[in-house]
């Protein structure tokens, strides 16, 4: 061997020598629609390091992150707590995923977790979020011996053939057919939920306390009633709090924020993470685990290959102690209200701008056909082009002259949708509100770049039909 040739894999040298070719890769090798996706709109930014709700590039410019990897962060990035748990766990060299005995942070965590949840009992760990939902589909169609579940239109569940199956957007299913056969209610529509549940073939209903795509809350009541007449047809309610548990609501559910609501089964996943080792999990009653698990001959008839591993079990506990120690969601609640009052004071002032809604720090911000002539018919132009691009038109200034990420809340919608790390304060809400202000000015005024990417995109949504 050569003097100068390099002795084993050295994570750092290879960063530093190949990571400026980080888009090139994705493109030979990845998805490639993802770099010239992030190019079209002027997101293929170079981020050097991150902590917290911030980003920083190679010039020492900081970023406010108001996206939180789609809700995966909601410590932020690097809390102290979780990586001094992550090499506490490496450091202990433990007899990790023997598969034939039972290690202790899996009970730790699944008796953490069941601390804050009423009423459930027992869990099951996986890797992601369409996992956990996976897991509750099969268990409530083995639990009540029926073949069909319910979902809500626009709901987004996930992307594995089984959560695709209930997830309310033909975008995600088209091509994928044949799927499950299940039925989509609107959300709040009591009255279908009825006409279903009268077929007999009903397993349960899962739903979204607050929708991800638009931003959308549950009517009052309608989670309390239908748990009702789910309970009276022998089905089941499963609550998807894979975006909106942990906090980010202002509860620790959201479907806390209405009451007498007591799910049968519940998906968590994202924060639960830390943002470092990905883990799901399915937390249910206990009876439908011991009908899912009768006998011996039934212990492996569910399980996962990585679920429970020590690391994500690790991330867990210690997400779950710093959410306690940092009182995580009573800041959720404070700041996200504090967020949306100063947005919604804005609504009367300028007329693209709808609503605000949302609970806690998830918040939609929704635009819509203004009332001025100018602007009526620039917005009738993005219409005519594709729904949607408006809500592009404010994210992209956003980044790009304010420095703050987020994001359109889903395809051909004029919303975007703020789902930041739960530890933002004052400063932070000072921040985007200010640069949104900008940006709305900007849009108001009639003319300027922001316009000009308008007519960018068009002539790319109709070169593309």
């Amino acid at each position: 061997m050569k003097d100068d040739a390099p002795e084993g894999f050295d994570l750092t040298r290879l960063l530093a020598e190949r990571g400026g070719e980080r888009y090139e890769l994705h493109t030979r090798h990845l998805n490639h629609q993802l770099p010239r996706m992030l190019r079209t709109i002027g997101f293929d930014k170079v981020y050097e390091r991150a902590e917290g709700a911030y980003f920083w590039d190679a010039e020492g410019n900081d970023y406010l992150d108001m996206l939180a990897g789609f809700g995966v962060m909601g410590l932020g990035r690097h809390h102290p707590v979780v990586r001094k748990a992550l090499h506490d766990v490496l450091d202990a060299s433990l007899a990790d995923l023997t598969r034939f005995d039972c290690q202790p942070l899996p009970g730790l965590l699944a008796e953490k977790l069941l601390a804050h949840s009423p009423h459930l009992d027992r869990v099951f760990f996986g890797n992601s979020g369409t996992e956990a939902v996976e897991t509750a589909l099969k268990f409530a169609r083995y639990a009540t011996g029926k073949p069909r579940v319910l979902y809500c239109t626009h709901a987004f569940h996930g992307l594995t053939t089984g959560s695709l199956s209930v997830n309310g957007e033909a975008g995600f299913r088209d091509g994928f057919a044949p799927l499950l056969p299940d039925t989509a209610i609107g959300l709040g529509d009591l009255d279908a939920l009825r006409r279903e549940l009268k077929r007999g073939d009903v397993a349960g209903l899962v739903v979204e306390p607050v929708q991800g795509k638009g931003v959308h809350a549950s009517p009052p009541g309608f989670l309390r009633a239908a748990q009702e007449l789910l309970h009276r047809h022998k089905a089941l309610l499963i609550v998807d709090e894979v975006q909106t548990g942990l906090g980010r609501t202002g509860d620790f559910y959201a479907y806390q924020h209405e009451e007498g609501v007591e799910p049968d089964l519940v998906c968590v996943a994202k924060a639960l993470s830390g943002g470092y080792v990905p883990v799901g999990a399915t937390l249910g009653k206990d009876w439908i685990f011991k009908r899912v698990y009768s006998s011996m001959d039934r212990v492996l008839v569910h399980s996962a290959s990585f679920g429970s591993n020590a690391q994500a079990m690790a991330a867990g506990l210690a997400v779950l102690a710093v959410m306690e120690d940092e009182e995580t969601v009573a800041n959720a609640r404070r700041t996200g209200d504090a967020l949306r009052e100063r947005l919604a004071a804005l609504v009367g002032r300028y007329e693209l701008l709808h609503e605000v809604r949302g609970r806690g720090l998830m918040i939609g911000i929704e635009f819509g056909r203004p009332s001025s002539l100018k602007l009526r018919s620039r917005w009738t132009m993005l219409q005519a082009a594709r729904k949607g691009l408006f809500a592009q038109m404010v994210v992209v200034p956003l980044l790009q002259k304010h420095r703050i990420l987020t994001q359109v809340s889903g395809d051909h919608l004029e919303v975007i949708k703020l789902i930041p790390p739960l530890v933002i304060g004052e400063p932070e809400v000072e921040r985007f509100v200010s640069a949104f202000t900008a940006v709305m000015d900007d849009a108001h005024s009639g003319g300027g770049l922001m316009w000009d990417f308008g007519r960018t995109l068009v002539k790319q949504a109709v070169a593309h039909r």
